[in-house]
């Protein structure tokens, strides 16, 4: 979350994605960071047990989100 506003904040798009374990903290890290109601992409949770499929679907999930916040058309 930090690093996505932290690119925003110097003109550079950015795209955050959080597991859905993690939605609190992003919310205040954004509230913190003087952002709040910062938009991001929420997968499920956990990503470090999964296997390279798994991960990749879970890219592929949260393409379409991940796009529409850097403001192009996803493939």
């Amino acid at each position: 979350m930090a690093d996505g506003i932290l690119f925003e904040e110097r003109g550079v798009p950015a795209a955050v994605v959080i597991t859905e374990a993690f939605l609190r903290t992003a919310d205040a890290m954004a509230q913190t960071r003087g952002m709040p109601g910062y938009p991001y992409a929420v997968i499920p949770h956990p990503l470090s047990s999964l296997g390279p499929e798994e991960v990749r679907a879970r890219a592929e999930q949260a393409l379409p989100e991940v796009a529409r916040l850097l403001g192009i058309q996803a493939p």
